[in-house]
């Protein structure tokens, strides 16, 4: 399939999942299938607002940011659900690690959506294989529909999954940027909000067309470097590579493996997890972050794949606490069967100059006696800046160190998870 990729330049998708808090809910609870739905930050209070809405609740003119005495008005049978955070971000980490069995070049934006670059990926099929591969098994695997930008650059794929909605595949290439694009209003462009529209309008750019054939000095002196980074935009040119390492609002960080054969032997099965948590460490590390959430998925030789999660009494980032934490998740969700993949993803990642020590009575007198140092440390940190002096612990290792991740997840970890994760188990 290296034919169907370009010689020189890369491939890259954008996954938007469609509706996604409302989809995660439908299912959890697929009787609201078909409904129209809506979350909202406050159920209770007519002044509440929309958080985001099914398509069947946006037909009669339900919209985000919409009071909800407002959506309940256009629509009388609309339902209402107060957002639940714990399973929208699982259901977000389950869409990212399967994004990573195509390539290990995926940069999440949000919770719920992110680039994959499949320049490399030519064996998987062709760019329109991988893209219709990965969007039937999120809809199989994780119950949530998603539409997918296929485009030699991030911008253009941001803008073509944007174009069919829900469950659409959309290429953009550069020769349709004129056609496409360019008719369309400033504010319909990624990166234009609303009061840049309204700037550019001060200077006569109604369209994606004009701000392209814009003159740069104007729009220099208008908007900054920016504005001379939308008409490049405007113009179909991105450079900016898919990065993993980027800070996203959405910050996980696992890695799996599949056994070359299936496994029962427990300390077999023992020493994996040490060696995922070794790599999941190293990479908390790099970072400079630890785990409030730690996670396992655990696949069984008949493909039944599980994901378990636990909130830490503490951020973690050693890869001793890591493989304890599994080892626990592992004993206590593991029924006996044969396993063929076992994986570790720490979430809710936290910086470690923001971690607040929560002490227990055991380490009170320890910590206690390292006071004198901490207080010379904030004050070195105050005078000098926080890189003067950093934990050897959490120093950054070598960025060279690379590595790779492989995990697959299961709708049926999205209806286990809040009971385990609620109850704090």
């Amino acid at each position: 399939m290296k034919g169907m990729y370009p010689k020189k330049g890369r491939v890259i998708l954008h996954v938007d999942m469609n509706s996604f808090y409302a989809s995660v809910e439908m299912t959890y609870d697929p009787t609201l299938k078909g409904k129209p739905l809506a979350i909202a930050g406050n159920v209770e209070d007519r002044r509440g607002i929309i958080v985001t809405s099914s398509y069947e609740a946006r037909k009669f003119g339900v919209k985000t940011t919409m009071p909800l005495w407002e959506a309940k008005k256009l629509c009388p049978q609309l339902i209402v659900k107060a957002p639940n955070f714990d399973r929208y971000r699982t259901a977000s980490i389950g869409m990212f690690e399967l994004l990573r069995q195509y390539s290990e070049l995926v940069e999440p934006v949000s919770i719920d959506e992110g680039y994959i670059d499949i320049t490399e990926s030519y064996e998987l099929g062709s760019p329109i294989q991988i893209a219709k591969s990965i969007q039937s098994r999120i809809l199989n695997e994780l119950d949530l529909p998603c539409s997918i930008g296929i485009a030699p650059n991030k911008f253009l794929a941001k803008m073509a999954s944007d174009m069919k909605k829900p469950m659409g595949i959309t290429v953009l290439r550069k020769r349709d940027v004129s056609n496409v694009l360019w008719p369309l209003y400033s504010s319909e462009m990624h990166g234009v909000g609303k009061k840049t529209a309204e700037k550019l309008m001060t200077i006569n750019i109604r369209t994606i067309g004009d701000l392209a054939r814009g003159n740069e000095i104007q729009l220099k002196k208008l908007l900054g470097i920016n504005g001379v980074r939308l008409k490049e935009r405007a113009n179909g040119f991105d450079s900016r590579p898919v990065d993993p390492e980027s800070v996203a609002d959405f910050k996980s960080i696992g890695n799996s493996t599949t056994l070359p054969k299936d496994v029962t032997n427990q300390q077999e099965l023992f020493r994996v997890l040490e060696s995922l948590a070794e790599t999941v460490s190293i990479r908390l590390k790099q970072k400079n972050v630890l785990a409030s959430t730690l996670g396992i998925t655990i696949r069984f030789k008949d493909r039944k794949t599980i994901t378990r999660s636990k909130k830490n009494a503490k951020p973690i980032y050693r890869k001793e606490e890591i493989a304890l934490h599994a080892k626990q998740l592992f004993i206590k969700h593991w029924n006996g069967n044969p396993v063929r993949l076992l994986g570790i993803t720490g979430s809710d990642l936290v910086d470690h100059d923001q971690v607040v020590e929560q002490l227990d009575l055991f380490s009170f007198e320890k910590e206690a006696k390292k006071e004198p140092l901490f207080k010379a440390v904030s004050e070195l940190r105050k005078k000098y800046g926080k890189s003067v002096i950093e934990n050897a612990g959490l120093h950054k290792v070598d960025s060279t160190h690379q590595v790779g991740t492989e995990t697959s997840f299961n709708k049926d970890f999205l209806r286990t998870f809040p009971r385990d994760h609620e109850k704090g188990k």
